[in-house]
């Protein structure tokens, strides 16, 4: 029988504790040290790091970049990919301004709406993934270019400027020196522990990862669950894609094109499965979190954009093969099934 617990599909109870638990508590430690001796770091030879307006400015990108973090891990989970992570952010981003400027719907109905959009563009490809039989990294990549394309074609990838002055707003609401966005970000992140914690679909979720055919014979619905994995990671990318556009206060064509790297980076440092079967909520917040002030801090430095994408594609490389060491890992402890 499969086992799944927490998030993770696990062994029995004592094995989980010894291996599972442990396996999980050493990467979260590991990188939360990391980071303490980054920010540590960049604060003592950067004063303006830990500046009230730096950390504003931090923590509303940070939120964006966990969110987009979480909207990959979910479907890496199942094992697939969503590489059309971007697309649906756009899109939601530009549905966002379409129905705020031309349509002049109040703020919290265009929101549903662009939620709903991105909801539908995920699930489409989790359905696309179910009747075709091909991999998710060829469906998505070419759901990308599909969205991408009808966005540019739909709205002659002209930018919407003229959002209302409470949309933009939203932006700049903070709790000290911290961004709302990021307890929206960490909203998720509980909703998120809950999800793959304590309910049945997010246990069926992790199954489908750790093996699909098992969990199949077991009663899972293996296919609704693939959609409807699928139509989460739309959502959560769509959610980005609205945060973004109401920091910029206009939506612009060109949100979510940079996506892809950080959206893969923040799980896969966080400890979650390229593999599936596995996720981790909290180590995805940290990865996000330790990208941020990376980049935040060679920005600062006034590093090159072209040395940071040098230094992100290293650290995906390196991240790839911590993931290839930790599914060898996990296999030989019995937390993923194959």
């Amino acid at each position: 029988m499969l086992h799944v617990a927490e998030s993770g599909a696990t062994t029995p109870a004592a094995s989980w504790f010894s291996g599972a638990r442990l396996w999980r508590l050493a990467n979260a430690g590991g990188l939360l040290i990391l980071i303490i001796a980054l920010i540590a770091g960049i604060g003592i030879f950067i004063p303006s790091f830990l500046s009230p307006f730096n950390l504003f400015a931090l923590t509303r990108n940070l939120a964006v970049d966990i969110i987009i973090g979480f909207s990959m891990m979910t479907v890496l989970g199942l094992g697939h990919m969503n590489l059309a992570v971007g697309a649906i952010g756009a899109c939601a981003a530009m549905v966002t301004g379409f129905a705020l400027e031309r349509v002049g719907l109040p703020i919290p109905l265009a929101i549903i709406v662009a939620l709903l959009t991105g909801m539908v563009l995920g699930a489409i490809n989790g359905i696309l993934i179910v009747r075709t039989g091909l991999h998710s990294f060829v469906i998505t990549l070419a759901t990308a270019s599909l969205y991408f394309g009808l966005m540019f074609i739909l709205t002659k990838a002209e930018a919407f400027r003229n959002l209302p002055v409470d949309f933009s707003g939203l932006a700049k609401g903070r709790i000290g020196s911290f961004s709302n966005f990021l307890f929206v970000a960490l909203a998720l992140a509980i909703g998120l522990v809950a999800l793959f914690n304590y309910s049945q679909l997010g246990r069926q979720m992790l199954a489908t990862g750790a093996n699909s055919v098992a969990a199949g014979l077991s009663g899972v619905p293996v296919n609704r669950i693939v959609v409807i994995t699928h139509a989460l990671s739309g959502l959560l990318a769509a959610i980005a894609g609205v945060l973004v556009t109401a920091r910029l206060a206009s939506a612009l064509p060109s949100i979510g094109e940079d996506w892809l790297l950080p959206s893969f980076l923040a799980p896969l440092l966080g400890g979650t499965l390229l593999a599936g079967g596995y996720v981790s909520v909290v180590g995805a917040v940290l990865g996000a979190i330790l990208l941020s002030v990376l980049q935040n801090g060679l920005i600062l430095m006034n590093v090159s954009g072209f040395w940071i994408q040098f230094f992100l594609g290293l650290a995906l490389l390196a991240a790839v093969g911590i993931d290839r060491w930790r599914s060898v890992t996990a296999e030989r402890r019995g937390m993923v099934s194959r």
